[in-house]
C-alpha cells in the first residue's frame, strides 16, 4: 500500500481542521471591541476582580500561566478582556495553546510541568455577568462533571471547552441564548465512560442564534433524533460530529431547515446498514461535506450532484458507497459554475469510468480514489485539471496508457499510480516538469514499466518514494542519493540483488519508513544505523506504524547475527538466513519496538529473557525458527502485547500461566511446537483473544468447558493434531463469533453437539477489513493461519477472515450428522471425515448456500445422496467415498455447476492416489466405495472446472466421464467431449502425474475415444 495515503489523509484532516479554524475565528472577530493592557485609563471592577481570585484558588496551575493575576488592575492580567466604555469583563481566554496538555493526555511523554489548568471551576464566574467569551478548552480537569452554572450566562456568545475533560453537558446549556459558537470536540476525553454519554440534543434546538456547533468525539450514541434537533437552527453554518457514536442516519428527511449550512462533517460515525442519504440534495449551501469512515454504502447516485453546486470538498472516505463513478462526476460538472476542489473517495465500491467530464471540474486540486474498482482509461480532458496537487489513482482497474498531461500539472505534489492495469513505459523525460512532486508511488505489471538509469537525477525533491515490482535492479538506484529529504522508501519486490551501498545507510538518519522488502538483496547488516528518534507514547495497535520508525527488509537473502537499531519501532526480518541466537541484549537496546518478526529464519536457542524491558512491545513473531527450550513465564511484563507467534519451532513443555496476562493479546500462536500436558486454566484470561492456535502439539486432556464461558470474543480455534480426547463441550456453543473450528486428528468421542448451529458467524457472509486505517497495516500485523481446505493444506494471510471452516475430520466422533448444522448457511468448509458417524446426511443440506468443500468419507453413513445437493452451487471439493450410501446419484445439476478454478487461489495441483484424492485447481467428486447403482448422469460431465470424478468400486462402471478440454500436470490427450468405456489397450505415456491419473482409469478397465482419431490412447505396463 502506498505510505502516502497516509500523508493525504493528514492533508485531508488539515483542510477540514483549517476550515474549522476559519469558522471560529469569524465568530471569534465579530465580538464587542475589548482591551487589554493598552487602555490605561480602564479600571478593573473590583467585583469581578475578586471574583476572578477566587477562581484562581480553586483551580491549579502547575506551569504558573496565571502568575500575572496580581494586583488591582485585572484588566491587564493574562487572558482577561474588558469592554473598552464599561470595563466590565466580556472575555476570559484560558485556552492551553501549548499542546503539550493535550499530547500528555493522547500517551506522549512530556518532560517538565504542563501548562494546563485542572482542579474545580468556581461559580465565583457568575459575578461576570457581562461575560461574551468562554475559552476553557485544552485544560485538564480530570473528570470533573461541566458545571451546571455555565449555562446562566445570558450575554454568552462564544463557549469552548474542547478537549478539556468535563464530562457530561447540563441541559442548562440550552438557556444559553445568545450563543453563536460552541465547541465540546472530545471535552470529556479521556474521561469518556458509557456514563457521560449525552441523552439527547434536545437542548441543542433553544441555541437559536448558534451558526458553529463541535460535538466531535463526544458520546452521542443515544441521541437518535440529533438530525431533528440540529434541524431547528437556521443559522447554523458548521456543524461537526465527528466521531461521536451516531449510528442512525436517516435515508430521508423532507424539512431540510439548515438553509446555511456551509461544513458538514459526520466522518467516523458508525452509520451500519444505513446508505447515503437523499436528503443531501437539499443542503444546497453545503460547501464542505465529510462523511467518510462510517460505514455508510448505498449507491453514489442516491444524491442529486448537480444541486450541490457550492460543494469545494466532498470526503467519502473508506466507506461502502457503491455505484458508477460517472454519476458523481457528470452531476457536479452541470453545475454553471463548477465549484469542487476536492474529491476524495478511496476506499469505497465505485465502478464505472471517469467521464471526459471531469474536464469541466477546473477548480480540482485533490483527486483521491485508491482502493476502488474504476475501470477504463483516463479520458483526455483531465488536461484541463492544471490546478491538481494531488492525484491519487491507485488500486482500481485502470488500464490503457497514462496520458501526457498529467506529467504536465507543474502544481502536482503527490502522485499515486500504484495497482492498476496501464500499458506503457514510464522514461526519466516523463517527470521532467514535476519540480513540486514530493509523494511518488508506482507498481508496474506484465504490460507497464518504468525505465530510470541508476544515475538519473530527478527534477524533484521527494519525501515519499515507492516503486514496486518495477526491477529498478539488480544494482540499488544510486538516483536515490539525490533526494535528501526522503522520509519514506519503498522499493519492494524490485529484482535488487546488489548490497545496500554504504551512502544509503547514512541516509537513514532521516527514514521514516524502509521497506526493501522480497529483493533478492544479501550480506550482512550493519551493526549500527542511526533511524531517527521517535517520541515515546501510547499508541493505538493498528495505526502505530504512523508514529514510529518502520524497518522492512523481509523475504531477503540477508545473513549472519540480527543487528540491534536503537530507533526502529517496528523491524520485520522475517523469511531471510539469520542464525545464531537471539542476541540476550536485544530488549535492552531497542527498547522502541513495537512490532518485531523475525519469522522464517534459522535462529537457535531460547527466547531471551531482556525482551521483557521493551514494555511498548505489541506483536512478538518468532514462528518458524528453531528455537527451543521452554516458552518463558514472564508474559506479564509485556502488558501491550496484542500478538503472541511462536508456532513453527521446538519449543517444548507447557503453556506458560503468565500468557494471557497482556489485556488486549487477541492473536495466540503455539502450533507446530513440542508442548504437551493439558490446557491450562489461565487460557480463561484470554478475553480479547480473537484466535487461538495450538495445533500440531502433544496437548492431551479435554477440551475445557470453560473455553465457552470464558473465551467469548473468540473467532478462530485450532486444536488439530494433538492427542485430546474426550466430548466436544456444548459449551463451545456458546461462542457465537466462531468462525474457524479445526479439531481434526485428534481422540475426540461422542456425538456432534447439535448446538453448533447456533453459532451467529456461520450463518451469514460478511465483508470485512481488518481496520479502515489498512493501507500499511501489514507493517503492523499480517495474520498467518494453516488450514486444511479443499483437500490441501494452505496458509492464509488477509483472506483469513473470509475463510469459514469446520473439520471435526480424524477422530472417533459417532453418532448423526446434526441437521441443525445445515443451518450455517455461510459455512465455506466441512469435514467430518475419518470418524465414525452413521445414518443419513441430513436432507437439508442444500441450504448451506456457502458451501465449497464437502467431506464426510470413511464413516458410516448410509442412504441415498441428498436431491437438496442441487442447490448448493458453490460446492468443488465433494468427497463421500467409503461409506454405505446407495441408491442412483442424483440426476439434477448439482455435480454440473462446480466453481471456477480461479476460486482455489492459483495453488499448484497436488495428487491423485488411488484411495484418496488431493486436488486444489478445480473441481473433485469421490463417490467411491460405496454402493451406488445406475449410469452417472451426463450433467456430471458438464462441469467446466471438473479435475476428477473417482467413481469406483460401486455397483456399475463408468459409463460417461467428460473432463473438458483442461490441464491436469499437462495437456489432457485429445480434445475428447464423450469417452467411453472399452476394452482398449492402455499405453505407457507422459508423466508421473499422468500415470497416478491412469492407476484409477486402468482400475475402471480401460479408457477410449471412439469415432475420434485425434485422441491417442494411453497405457501403463
Amino acid at each position: 500500500m502506498a505510505w502516502g495515503k497516509v500523508l493525504v489523509a493528514a492533508v485531508v484532516f488539515f483542510l477540514q481542521s483549517f476550515l474549522l479554524l476559519v469558522a471560529a475565528e469569524a465568530t471569534n472577530t465579530a465580538s464587542v471591541p475589548v482591551t487589554n493592557n493598552t487602555e490605561a485609563k480602564v479600571r478593573c471592577v473590583e467585583r469581578e476582580r475578586k471574583a476572578l481570585l477566587r477562581f484562581k484558588q480553586n483551580l491549579t496551575d502547575p506551569s504558573d500561566r496565571l502568575a500575572s493575576w496580581i494586583g488591582k488592575e485585572c484588566c491587564k492580567w493574562r487572558g482577561v478582556f474588558c469592554g473598552v466604555q464599561t470595563g466590565n469583563i466580556i472575555r476570559l481566554d484560558l485556552k492551553d495553546t501549548s499542546g503539550n496538555c493535550y499530547q500528555k493526555k493522547m500517551g506522549y511523554l512530556i518532560s517538565g510541568n504542563l501548562s494546563c489548568l485542572g482542579g474545580n471551576i468556581s461559580p465565583a464566574l457568575l459575578d461576570l455577568q457581562h461575560l461574551e467569551y468562554l475559552d476553557l478548552g485544552g485544560n485538564d480537569f480530570q473528570g470533573l462533571a461541566t458545571p451546571t452554572f455555565l449555562g446562566s450566562f445570558e450575554k454568552l456568545q462564544y463557549l469552548d471547552l474542547s478537549h478539556s475533560s468535563l464530562v457530561g453537558i447540563p441541559p442548562s446549556f440550552g438557556n444559553l441564548s445568545s450563543l453563536q459558537y460552541l465547541s465540546l470536540r472530545a471535552y470529556s476525553y479521556p474521561y469518556d465512560t458509557v456514563e457521560s454519554s449525552v441523552k439527547d440534543l434536545n437542548w441543542v434546538s433553544s441555541l437559536s442564534s448558534l451558526t458553529y456547533l463541535d460535538l466531535s468525539y463526544v458520546n452521542l450514541s443515544s441521541a437518535t433524533h440529533w438530525l431533528e434537533s440540529v434541524n431547528k437552527l437556521p443559522s447554523l453554518v458548521t456543524l461537526s460530529l465527528q466521531s461521536s457514536s451516531l449510528h442512525r442516519l436517516p435515508h430521508s428527511f423532507p424539512n431540510w431547515n439548515m438553509t446555511n449550512l456551509s461544513i458538514l462533517s459526520l466522518s467516523g460515525n458508525n452509520f451500519v446498514d444505513s446508505v447515503l442519504p437523499k436528503w443531501l440534495s437539499n443542503a444546497t449551501t453545503l460547501e464542505t461535506l465529510d462523511i467518510g469512515l462510517t460505514k455508510i454504502e448505498g449507491p453514489i447516485s442516491n444524491v442529486e450532484w448537480g444541486k450541490l453546486c457550492n460543494l469545494r470538498e466532498l470526503y467519502l472516505t473508506e466507506d461502502k458507497i457503491n455505484g458508477d463513478i460517472s454519476r458523481l462526476v457528470e452531476g457536479l460538472s452541470s453545475c454553471s459554475n463548477t465549484t469542487i476542489e476536492v474529491l476524495s473517495l478511496p476506499g469505497n465500491r465505485l465502478t464505472g469510468q471517469f467521464p471526459n467530464s471531469l474536464g469541466h471540474l477546473k477548480n480540482l486540486r485533490i483527486i483521491s480514489i485508491s482502493f476502488n474498482q474504476v475501470s477504463g482509461s483516463i479520458p483526455t480532458s483531465i488536461k484541463q485539471l492544471s490546478r491538481l496537487e494531488i492525484l491519487d489513482l491507485g488500486q482500481n482497474q485502470l488500464k490503457g496508457a497514462l496520458p501526457e498531461s498529467i506529467f504536465n500539472f507543474t502544481e502536482l505534489t503527490q502522485l499515486f499510480l500504484a495497482t492498476n492495469d496501464w500499458e506503457g513505459t514510464l522514461s526519466e523525460n516523463d517527470f521532467a516538469k514535476l519540480h513540486q512532486l514530493k509523494f511518488l508511488a508506482i507498481s508496474c505489471g506484465e504490460r507497464f514499466a518504468v525505465n530510470l538509469s541508476s544515475e538519473w537525477i530527478p527534477p524533484f525533491s521527494l519525501t515519499s518514494i515507492e516503486v514496486r515490482k518495477c526491477g529498478l535492479g539488480p544494482q540499488f538506484p544510486t538516483w536515490l542519493k539525490t533526494q535528501k529529504q526522503l522520509q519514506v522508501v519503498i522499493l519492494s519486490d524490485d529484482s535488487i540483488s546488489d548490497p545496500i551501498p554504504p551512502w544509503f545507510w547514512t541516509m537513514c538518519s532521516q527514514l521514516q519508513l524502509l521497506d526493501l522488502s522480497e529483493n533478492g538483496i544479501g550480506g550482512n547488516l550493519p551493526r549500527l544505523v542511526n533511524f531517527p528518534s521517535s517520541q515515546s507514547r501510547t499508541v493505538d495497535f493498528y495505526s502505530s506504524y504512523n508514529d514510529g520508525v518502520v524497518v522492512d527488509l523481509s523475504s531477503n537473502s540477508f545473513h549472519g547475527l540480527l543487528p540491534l537499531w536503537p530507533n526502529v519501532t517496528h523491524m520485520n526480518l522475517a523469511n531471510n538466513l539469520f542464525s545464531g541466537s537471539i542476541p540476550i541484549n536485544v530488549g535492552h537496546v531497542m527498547t522502541k519496538l513495537r512490532v518485531l518478526d523475525l519469522s522464517g529464519n534459522n535462529f537457535t536457542g531460547s527466547i531471551p529473557y531482556s525482551i521483557t524491558r521493551v514494555k511498548q512491545l505489541m506483536r512478538l513473531d518468532l514462528s518458524d525458527n528453531h528455537l527451543s527450550g521452554k516458552i518463558p513465564d514472564w508474559w506479564n511484563d509485556l502488558q501491550q502485547l496484542h500478538v503472541i507467534d511462536l508456532s513453527g519451532n521446538n519449543l517444548s513443555g507447557d503453556i506458560p500461566p503468565s500468557i494471557c496476562s497482556p489485556p488486549s493479546l487477541f492473536w495466540l500462536r503455539l502450533s507446530r511446537n513440542n508442548l504437551f500436558g493439558e490446557l491450562p486454566r489461565s487460557l480463561s484470561s484470554c478475553k480479547s483473544l480473537l484466535t487461538l492456535d495450538i495445533g500440531e502439539n502433544k496437548i492431551n486432556g479435554t477440551i475445557p468447558e470453560w473455553f465457552g464461558e470464558s473465551l467469548l470474543s473468540l473467532q478462530k480455534l485450532s486444536m488439530m493434531d494433538n492427542m485430546i480426547g474426550g466430548r466436544i463441550p456444548t459449551q463451545l456453543c456458546q461462542l457465537f463469533g466462531l468462525q474457524i473450528l479445526d479439531l481434526s486428528h485428534n481422540n475426540l468421542t461422542g456425538p456432534i453437539p447439535s448446538c453448533l448451529g447456533s453459532w451467529r458467524a456461520l450463518k451469514s457472509v460478511k465483508f470485512y477489513k481488518w481496520h479502515p486505517n489498512y493501507y500499511h497495516f501489514s507493517y503492523v500485523f499480517t495474520p498467518k493461519m494453516e488450514l486444511v481446505k479443499k483437500g490441501t493444506r494452505m496458509t492464509y494471510t488477509f483472506t483469513i477472515d473470509q475463510v469459514n471452516l469446520i473439520d471435526l475430520s480424524f477422530n472417533n466422533l459417532d453418532g448423526e450428522i446434526p441437521n441443525e448444522i445445515t443451518g450455517l448457511s455461510a459455512l465455506g468448509t466441512l469435514n467430518l471425515s475419518g470418524n465414525q458417524l452413521s445414518g443419513r446426511i441430513p436432507e437439508d443440506i442444500g441450504s448451506m448456500q456457502q458451501l465449497e468443500t464437502l467431506d464426510v468419507s470413511s464413516n458410516h453413513l448410509s442412504g441415498s445422496i441428498p436431491l437438496s445437493m442441487a442447490s448448493i452451487t458453490t460446492l468443488s471439493y465433494l468427497n463421500l467415498s467409503y461409506n454405505n450410501l446407495g441408491g442412483p446419484i442424483p440426476s439434477k445439476n448439482q455435480f454440473g455447476t462446480f466453481t471456477n478454478p480461479s476460486s482455489f487461489e492459483g495453488v499448484a495441483f497436488v495428487s491423485i492416489v488411488v484411495d484418496f484424492i488431493a486436488v486444489t485447481k478445480g473441481g473433485v467428486v469421490d463417490l467411491s466405495w460405496n454402493y451406488l447403482s445406475g449410469g452417472i448422469p451426463p450433467s456430471v460431465c458438464s462441469s467446466p472446472s471438473l479435475f476428477w470424478l473417482k467413481y469406483l468400486s460401486n455397483h456399475k462402471s463408468l459409463l460417461t466421464l467428460d473432463i473438458g478440454d483442461y490441464k491436469i500436470n499437462g495437456t489432457i490427450p485429445g480434445r475428447s467431449r464423450e469417452c467411453l468405456l472399452s476394452s482398449c489397450r492402455l499405453r505407457q505415456e507422459a508423466s508421473l502425474a499422468w500415470k497416478r491419473l491412469l492407476i484409477i482409469a486402468a482400475m475402471a478397465r480401460s479408457i477410449a475415444c471412439p469415432g475420434r482419431q485425434d485422441v491417442k490412447l494411453l497405457t501403463i505396463k
